[in-house]
């Protein structure tokens, strides 16, 4: 793994799309074509030294002159989103990372949406998507207010209320997470973007209900610091042949920087995936929320900003 080079872009538009919402179109300074996506991809906006936030993707992937993201402004949030209200403009340049995408929309015959909130910048292309392969699926898209939700009117006219179920808070309540999924079909995916607490509703029906379900979080819930990080463990840094010692309390992301490796890194919080990487040996003790079931088992990658050494044996990563 190494540091992904950034590109070098510029604000082509920006407009309100909600209460508190603000949709940018982005574009390469050199008018180049963009790197290929699918639905489900984010990017990263490097805003200054050590400030780094992602943003989905919720345009067309088709469309690889612009890509389009929207911020929702966050006053008690960590100052990302406050930077790119006050400062990013039409004709602003910035520095971009990415796509990368561990959100993807996989093949199915019906497909079961749930966005709150922001929540529907990464839907949103899952739609056209799903329409396109003629898919069956509908739509739940919660917020506190009509007014604070983006891009409701725009869905509306392309797919219809049927498809649609605009929920507002505020006048129908918390959505009604169990009534919506009680019409899956066999072999129905789940899609579900949102705040920590829709999150876990549908995260607990799935799980009782055994369907498929696939989820994003902008941020990883608050948990307790677990026995197992309390150990200190060694990394050997393959590409170098440097072996480190990862203390209790400190990351293996901190530990391999303090090392001189230079790694890709955001969220260090194990929700954006940036700092993947390959394990070569060990058994990495995942903490992530980005990899499924079946990517943990294997072993061959793990989130270092996050995740561990699952006993006091020798992790060697690709770094």
């Amino acid at each position: 793994m190494s540091v992904e080079p950034d590109l070098r872009m510029t604000v082509l538009s920006r407009a309100t799309k909600a209460e508190g919402v603000i949709s940018l179109c982005l574009a390469s300074v050199t008018g180049a074509r963009l790197p290929e996506w699918q639905p489900g991809a984010h990017i990263d906006l490097v805003l200054g030294e050590g400030l780094i936030r992602q943003y989905s993707l919720t345009s067309d992937p088709q469309q690889r002159s612009q890509w389009e993201i929207a911020v929702l402004l966050e006053p008690a949030g960590r100052g990302g989103s406050r930077i790119i209200f006050d400062r990013l403009w039409p004709g602003s340049d910035l520095r971009v990372r990415g796509p990368r995408n561990h959100f993807a929309l996989h093949p199915a015959r019906q497909y079961l949406f749930i966005a709150g909130g922001i929540g529907i910048t990464p839907i949103r292309p899952m739609l056209a998507a799903a329409e396109a392969r003629g898919a069956d699926w509908r739509l739940l898209y919660g917020g506190r207010s009509g007014c604070s939700m983006a891009f409701v009117y725009e869905l509306l006219d392309l797919y219809g209320p049927e498809r649609v179920q605009v929920r507002p808070q505020d006048i129908f309540g918390l959505l009604d997470v169990a009534g919506y999924l009680e019409r899956a079909d066999d072999g129905a995916l789940v899609y579900c973007c949102g705040p920590e607490p829709l999150l876990e509703a549908v995260e607990q029906h799935c799980a009782a209900t055994g369907l498929n379900l696939h989820t994003e979080r902008f941020t990883a819930p608050p948990v307790p610091t677990p026995l197992e990080d309390q150990h200190t463990f060694e990394v050997e840094l393959a590409r170098t042949g440097t072996t480190i010692t990862v203390a209790a309390g400190v990351s293996i992301l901190s530990a391999a920087e303090q090392a001189g490796a230079l790694v890709t890194s955001s969220c260090e919080e194990g929700t954006c995936g940036s700092c993947q990487t390959t394990v070569l040996a060990g058994k990495p003790l995942h903490r992530d929320w980005v990899l499924s079931a079946p990517e943990r088992a294997s072993g061959d990658t793990m989130m270092i900003c996050v995740s561990r050494s699952e006993d006091d044996g020798k992790l060697v990563l690709d770094l």
